[in-house]
């Protein structure tokens, strides 16, 4: 049965309803919960407490609660057990009716038969369906329709649905669902690693809003054994905060205990003290091996327990079964089967920042400089630092050097890139580097061999456990609270046998996988190394680590003589152009496709500002050193802008022949989409269009059809990040402070909603779904709910606005309607991030997919103009061609729609899309994609932060400005005195 809407036009806090006998009561309750409403909590009074709303002493209370889609939609039920003669007198003036909307009129039907309920069935014209009305116990009129009233439910045509694209799609969080309350201990385990408190404070959100109680375990598997304090139910506002800091807030330790016997069976009978009943563990493969080995014994642990007596037989019955959930908190992204871990892209960040601080010295002094990171059985990270950094040289332990004088190949190597000009030397090593003999490579021998053999000035620089620390990255936050909210959900489809479950990622989306296989998975990458089949272990890695590889060996060192030069007749002329607003990225690719090419043979073109540049000629040919730096520099080197070819499509043309130009790389955004895709259409007119076209998304506002990311989108998200961390600190630091802060993004909500979900926002304002008064009614409730219950001790809050979600409503007018109706317990400024989001230095996570999009462009141009060339095949063997379209036309001739692409990542795999065939997937008229992956994340935003979940309950209901806000008596004695003091500073909140 789908899920019920709740009717209903005002932002109710709750409806009440009262029962006079226990009986009643206990109907009522009944009734409601084979609706589909959950339990959130019920309470026996010892002592009948006092109801000054009601006028009547309450023994019992049930909080019963419907999640519908829209937050709006959800209605919370509060059934009281009262005593007093105010609830006799009232009889049946005190009725109220409550309408719910469902898909499912039969199931209800069916429902109300199977319970006794008397109903009547009419027809209602509107939907051509039947509308169903019946009593509850209380005599209360309950009436179901097909669909909500729709006067009663606010809507604005600016308002649009989400759609889900096919590939990518992405889980979505079913809060609709009836589910058993469950208890779920959370722990951290082995190495720390950023990411952790985002994951930890996701899990905690997620199983309030599941209706699940979440506990702390503190210390890791030593809290579990020492158990006491260390066990402790996790609350709403513990995890205020947690998505800025580094490290795990609950805390890591070593536990010698856990790995006996005796001390597992001392942590399962804290769990069943507290009665956890499932476990979300977060930490590396050890603590995950262990995670799993206490899942299998557990059986045998309560039998042992109850032999004991040291828990019942009743226990021992309800707890007969663990369910585990890990996520792997790893800065070496080392687990097999998931593309990244926890942690590693914020590693992977340190390293960067570093390692650009030390190449500005030492171009200085021309010295070397080498860096060692961490690594012990993966080298990942040494790896995408020295493809992120442009490092000469690299050791790694899946890929040791294949000669035993690797000291000579080294040495070699780096003076070939010294005597063609290069002033620096950067070698990047894996603290568990090893030769092919398994003998440890260090950064001190390797500092020795260069100041000995080629005379350099050497440093060593070892990172250590810089690379552990600070505030985690945006996508570490991102995949942690991705992974924290999906684990819940895993928790909760469970069965007795379901297997132990471990949260990843692949190809873009969250996978649950049993755990055991991939634990076992990453334990023989490590036994490969040791084996010496270094082959196997590269490949039990991720396709895109192999790729990686390979690409960093093929163009990181100069090679003038090298065996990779192609054939004569092979070699091309390739110009590479950028369109668009610049991104973060634009310069790495330009430097990765121009290395590539000139090692291979061809002859990379550099056109500068854009189309009109090119129709100008303003063309010069790339050298090796030319593009010396450019991976950590942003913009656009090669200067860009939003102008078209149209005008020009003549002077264009010309200049693709008279140049030369055999195929043509294209990295920008929207802009050189509609470029690309203008030349393409217009080969017919003019030859010179006819060679391979490629297009590298590069845009901030991620805003391209065909690809799930663009270059320049991580690294602005980062710094939208990195700003809201300040500014929320700002807030928080005036205690009752709301900014709204306005991202750019066109009519793409991408950045708003991913870096709203990694830097906290209360909600997001985004193109997509448009901002309505009804809207921001809710909004505004939920704010001033928050600020009132938080009074003396406020967070400061902040809203991301797209700069194009409402042609009304803007974020100057956001925040003025935010502060007028505060009532006087916040208020709100308003900041724009403007072009800082544009700039800066590219993100690491940049960086790597700018080299991956480059390298696999050179590769795709390659094979698209030899398809068309009268070149030998690897067979020595003629290819066919028209003879006489090679006395007209130029050797390179591709007229195939396929031959203008656009590059896209879609999840992991790098695809090839003709630009006509986007043409369907686009909205031309608002510049974006038709299909959206990202909406899942928009989803959780309002989960996490509490809009629409019952986050604390109260006693009576205290109505301001027409929204109606649960306080306990605390609250309003604290309340009366801010009150008070509004009073005396002229401030005027109306109470009604």
């Amino acid at each position: 049965m789908s899920a019920l809407e709740a009717e209903s036009s005002l932002s109710f806090s709750h409806i009440a309803l009262v029962a006079s006998t226990a009986e009643q009561f206990s109907e009522t309750v009944d009734f409601y919960l084979s609706l589909g409403l959950s339990t959130v909590r019920q309470t026996t009074h010892d002592r009948p407490q006092r109801d000054i709303a009601h006028n009547a002493c309450v023994v019992s209370e049930a909080w019963l609660h419907l999640f519908a889609d829209r937050p709006e939609n959800s209605i919370t039920l509060r059934i009281i057990h009262a005593t007093g003669d105010g609830i006799e007198s009232k009889g049946d003036s005190n009725k109220i009716r409550i309408g719910m909307a469902t898909q499912e009129i039969k199931t209800i039907k069916e429902i109300l038969t199977s319970g006794g309920h008397a109903f009547t069935v009419h027809a209602d014209p509107k939907v051509c369906s039947d509308r169903i009305a019946t009593h509850d116990p209380l005599g209360n009129d309950v009436f179901f329709t097909l669909q909500a009233n729709s006067f009663s439910i606010p809507s604005s045509p600016e308002v649009k649905p989400l759609k889900i694209s096919e590939p990518g799609t992405p889980i979505e969080f079913n809060l609709e669902a009836r589910t058993p309350q469950k208890n779920i201990g959370i722990l951290t385990s082995g190495g720390d690693a950023q990411g952790m408190n985002p994951c930890v404070r996701a899990v905690v959100r997620m199983a309030i809003a599941r209706n699940c109680r979440p506990f702390f375990i503190y210390e890791g598997y030593q809290g579990l054994v020492d158990g006491g304090a260390k066990i402790k139910e996790a609350k709403w506002t513990d995890v205020s905060g947690f998505l800025a800091l580094g490290g795990t807030m609950i805390g890591t330790a070593r536990c010698k205990a856990f790995r006996e016997l005796e001390g597992r069976r001392t942590g399962v009978l804290n769990l069943i003290k507290n009665g956890i009943d499932a476990l979300v563990v977060i930490g590396g493969d050890g603590s995950l091996t262990g995670a799993d080995r206490l899942r299998a014994e557990w059986p045998e642990h309560v039998q042992a327990l109850e032999q004991a007596g040291l828990i019942t037989k009743e226990n021992a019955e309800k707890y007969r079964t663990l369910m585990i959930v890990g996520m792997v908190g790893s800065i070496d992204n080392d687990l097999a089967s998931t593309d990244m871990t926890i942690g590693a892209c914020s590693a992977l960040e340190r390293i960067c920042e570093s390692v650009d601080a030390i190449l500005s010295t030492a171009m200085s002094h021309q010295r070397a400089f080498v860096v060692e990171v961490m690594g012990r059985h993966c080298g990942w990270l040494a790896l995408n630092a020295a493809i992120s950094t442009g490092a000469d040289y690299l050791f790694i332990p899946e890929a040791p050097p294949s000669k035993d004088d690797w000291e000579a190949s080294m040495c070699k190597t780096l003076k070939a890139s010294r005597d063609a000009g290069k002033r620096t030397s950067l070698v990047i090593v894996a603290e568990g580097a090893i030769d092919r003999h398994l003998n440890p490579i260090k950064a001190e021998y390797i500092k020795d061999i260069l100041s000995t053999r080629l005379g350099y000035d050497t440093r060593v620089t070892i990172l250590g456990h810089v690379q552990r620390g600070g505030a985690p990255a945006h996508f570490d936050r991102f995949l942690g609270t991705m992974q924290g909210a999906e684990a819940i959900e895993a928790i909760l489809r469970a069965k007795p046998d379901t297997p132990s479950l471990v949260i990843g990622m692949l190809e873009n989306k969250i996978t649950t996988q049993p755990l055991k296989e991939a634990i076992e998975l990453t334990g023989q990458v490590a036994q490969s190394i040791e084996g010496k089949d270094f082959a196997r272990a590269i490949t039990l890695r991720s396709s895109a680590f192999s790729k990686q590889l390979r690409s960093y060996k093929e163009m990181a060192n100069f090679n003038p003589d090298s065996k990779m030069k192609l054939p004569e007749h092979m070699r091309l002329r390739i110009a590479i152009l950028h369109a668009g607003a610049p991104a973060g990225g634009m310069n790495t690719a330009t430097r990765s496709a121009v290395r590539l090419c000139l090692n291979r043979g061809h002859t990379p073109l550099g056109v500068h500002n854009g189309f009109p540049g090119l129709m100008r000629g303003e063309i010069t040919e790339f050298d090796w050193l030319s593009v010396d730096g450019w991976t950590i520099a942003g913009g656009s080197k090669l200067g860009t802008n939003r102008d078209q070819p149209t005008p020009q499509l003549g002077a264009v043309a010309y200049q693709l022949q008279k140049n030369g130009i055999q195929a043509l790389m294209v990295i920008g955004g929207f802009e050189a989409y509609t470029a690309v895709l203008e030349l393409a259409r217009n080969r017919s007119q003019y030859p010179a269009f006819n060679i391979p076209m490629v297009l590298i998304p590069a845009t901030v506002s991620n805003n391209v059809p065909g690809t799930e990311f663009s270059l320049g989108s991580d690294t602005a998200t980062n710094v939208i990040v990195q700003a809201t961390d300040m500014i929320k600190q700002s807030a928080s630091s005036n205690r009752r402070r709301v900014f709204v802060i306005e991202v750019q993004g066109g009519n793409c909500g991408y950045l708003a909603v991913v870096a709203g979900l990694s830097g906290g926002s209360t909600t997001v304002y985004t193109p997509e779904e448009g901002v309505d008064l009804s809207r921001l009614q809710r909004d505004i409730c939920h704010l001033r709910s928050r600020y009132i219950k938080e009074l003396g001790r406020s967070e400061g809050r902040i809203t991301l606005c797209n700069e194009k979600a409402s042609q009304i409503y803007s974020t100057d007018m956001i925040a003025k309607i935010y502060e007028a109706e505060s009532g006087g317990f916040y208020g709100a400024r308003t900041s724009v991030l403007g072009h800082l989001q544009q700039g800066g230095t590219p993100s690491p996570l940049d960086r790597c997919r700018a080299n991956t999009m480059a390298v696999d462009s050179i590769d795709w141009l390659q094979s698209k103009c030899w398809e068309g060339m009268d070149v030998p095949n690897e067979d020595n063997i003629r290819l066919p061609a028209d003879k006489l379209k090679r006395k007209y036309f130029p050797p390179v001739y591709s007229s195939l729609s396929d031959s203008a692409a656009m590059l896209g990542v879609i999840g992991s795999e790098v695809r090839f899309t003709p630009v006509e065939d986007l043409v369907m997937q686009t909205d031309f008229k608002r510049r974006v994609p038709r299909a959206i992956w990202w909406s899942a994340a928009r989803q959780l935003i309002d989960i996490l932060s509490g809009v629409g979940v019952d986050i604390e309950h109260g006693g009576c209901t205290t109505v301001y400005k027409s929204c109606a806000i649960d306080l306990t008596a605390e609250d309003l004695m604290r309340l009366y005195g801010r009150t008070r003091r509004l009073s005396k500073l002229g401030g005027s909140p109306t109470a009604v």
